[in-house]
């Protein structure tokens, strides 16, 4: 019996899934069932000269830059998803169909039952492959970060994927950036340090924006500073300043992302999520905090921050505390902006109006993704671009 088999019995199919933003509750004891195993991975930062090289050497572009295709992952875990696996996998093709509309979408299944499932329900438009096995349908923390060259060829950054922490099933996803990498043929480094890609925003002109809780911690970077980490984040994505916001550490499963919240726009431009002033729970004070800072932040360049607030929903389908009610969690694609909609029409149509101010000669396209968003993540964390 497969590591992955042996877990899908210890879950009922029926139960409830731990959710990225419920599972802190009941994770210590369950995940002893299904543990990876292995010792965990133990970042090792240097601030050393070939790092300085790195630096200017790779480049992190901005997510507006022309894409070559977009990666994904098809959801296939029982052990993970429970009874609402399905949801998820409906979820998940839909925003690979809608993004096969502007760009290649590649699609990674676990296993040839996995891919002839994704390839029915994703349609011939995205290409779906099994060479490359996943666990879970997280591709913007388990993908590879693609940089560019001074010359104009293409690199890969792993991040040592370590499943937020050890807190979920791993063994595939901490493999997938150096596999896909290998299909790209993209050459490949692994950074000193430990993380997700959907805990750093990059503008690709040389400014940062990350939440301190999930870098700064030691169920991913132990014994490491916080110098030593932005260090190594700024030669890893060759940027020279990085805006920190606190964030909330072991409120979620994540530890908090910035992309749920805060995003640039283009350079000298973040768009900040703001929620209903009726709003007092911690998410919504963490986003007036992540807002404080950076309207007082000045990037890179020196130039002021321009903050574009998105009116954040007042309502939506779920009663599920889980729920991420994120419009910022978009995806650009060549020509389009991929976000949520969650019931609220006044707020649905304010965000659309305000991604086309935004992002002018994109198209909108809102999707009914709750499955997806109840699991507390979005169409941004299924989602990694490669840049063209």
């Amino acid at each position: 019996m497969t590591r992955r088999e042996d877990a899908d019995r210890i879950w009922d199919r029926s139960a409830r899934p731990l959710s990225r933003r419920t599972f802190l509750a009941v994770a210590a004891g369950s995940l002893a069932a299904c543990s990876v195993g292995g010792p965990p991975v133990t970042a090792t930062a240097t601030d050393s000269a070939p790092r300085r090289e790195l630096q200017r050497k790779w480049r992190v572009p901005g997510e507006d830059v022309r894409h070559r295709r977009t990666w994904m992952a098809w959801p296939s875990s029982w052990a993970i998803w429970g009874n609402w696996l399905p949801g998820v996998q409906h979820d998940v093709a839909l925003i690979a169909r809608t993004i096969a509309r502007y760009e290649p979408v590649v699609m990674l299944a676990r296993d040839a039952h996995a891919a002839r499932q994704a390839r029915r329900r994703c349609g011939d438009r995205v290409t779906v492959i099994d060479t490359v096995p996943v666990d879970d349908c997280w591709m913007r923390d388990s993908g590879p970060v693609f940089r560019l060259a001074r010359n104009g060829s293409l690199g890969a950054l792993s991040l040592g994927f370590n499943g937020w922490g050890d807190r979920q099933i791993h063994a595939d996803d901490a493999e997938v950036a150096r596999r896909v990498a290998r299909r790209t043929s993209a050459r490949l480094e692994v950074a000193g340090i430990v993380g997700e890609g959907g805990g750093v925003e990059c503008d690709g002109d040389g400014t940062l924006m990350a939440t301190e809780s999930s870098w700064v911690n030691e169920n991913r970077n132990p014994g490491l500073t916080k110098g030593q980490i932005e260090r190594e984040l700024l030669a890893e994505y060759g940027a020279k300043k990085i805006i920190w916001v606190p964030g909330l550490r072991g409120k979620d499963i994540t530890d908090d992302h910035i992309d749920a919240t805060s995003r640039f726009v283009s350079p000298g431009v973040v768009m900040v999520q703001v929620p209903p002033d009726s709003r007092r729970d911690i998410w919504a004070d963490d986003a007036r905090q992540q807002r404080r800072i950076l309207s007082r932040a000045k990037d890179a360049r020196g130039r002021p921050l321009k903050i574009i607030d998105m009116a954040g929903p007042r309502e939506v389908r779920s009663s599920s505390r889980s729920f991420l009610d994120s419009y910022v969690n978009f995806a650009l694609t060549n020509g389009a902006v991929i976000t949520a909609q969650f019931g609220d029409r006044e707020r649905d149509r304010q965000c659309r109006q305000t991604l086309r101010d935004a992002f002018p000669g994109r198209e909108v396209v809102q999707l009914d993704v709750d499955r997806l968003h109840r699991g507390g993540g979005g169409i941004h964390c299924v989602t990694q671009h490669q840049p063209a």
